[in-house]
């Protein structure tokens, strides 16, 4: 069970080093493990810590400021068994500031490589995110057939809603990802592709 940071929000960091800071981990002991693994990823950059093989339940790493992050621990022993707890996300915040980076959205449905048959020739992409200001945010959803980049109808942008139902194409491979904002800072979420039944 994870303890600290805690989920959704922003981190209490201890020293500062230039623009990186430690940050403290805590979670629970679990029955019949040896030891832990570690793993915090950049929910921007995508680079990933590993802290491996720990035999403590809390640990201090450095990590760049000014980002989100998300973590989970894996309980290991010498059998085949590993555990894994749920997946955390927190914000490190950068130098005198005020306003943290939303958490970029997790993409819920249609998840990645699925094959979707559409509704009336609509398929209903789902998805969430968080901040943790606690400000208001807005969604922009990008989705098309080339890469998940191209430029988007007005109605896709500036969303409060979570969901949003697209026209589709049968037998197509459709490409599309999210951009959370706060007004004054954005994130992007994993680009996903969904293929439709012919």
């Amino acid at each position: 069970a994870l303890s600290l940071p805690a989920n959704n929000t922003e981190c209490e960091i201890g020293e500062v080093v230039d623009d990186m800071a430690y940050v403290s981990f805590e979670w629970g002991e679990s029955a019949d493990t040896e030891s832990y693994d570690l793993v915090i990823t950049n929910l921007v950059t995508d680079e990933v810590t590993n802290r491996l093989n720990l035999e403590v339940t809390t640990k201090n790493v450095k990590l760049l400021r000014g980002y989100p992050y998300s973590w989970t621990v894996s309980s290991k022993n010498s059998g085949d068994v590993i555990t894994s707890s749920d997946s955390w996300k927190f914000y490190v915040s950068g130098d005198g500031e005020t306003n943290s980076v939303p958490f970029p959205a997790t993409l819920l449905t249609p998840l990645s490589g699925t094959t979707i048959t559409p509704d009336n020739g609509k398929v209903t992409l789902e998805w969430e995110s968080s901040d943790a200001d606690g400000d208001a945010v807005t969604y922009t959803l990008y989705a098309d057939t080339v890469d998940g980049n191209q430029e988007v109808p007005d109605e896709w942008k500036d969303l409060s809603e979570t969901s949003m139902d697209i026209d589709v194409q049968p037998g197509t491979v459709y490409y599309w990802h999210v951009e959370t904002s706060d007004g004054v800072n954005t994130s992007i979420s994993t680009t996903y592709t969904f293929k439709t039944a012919d």
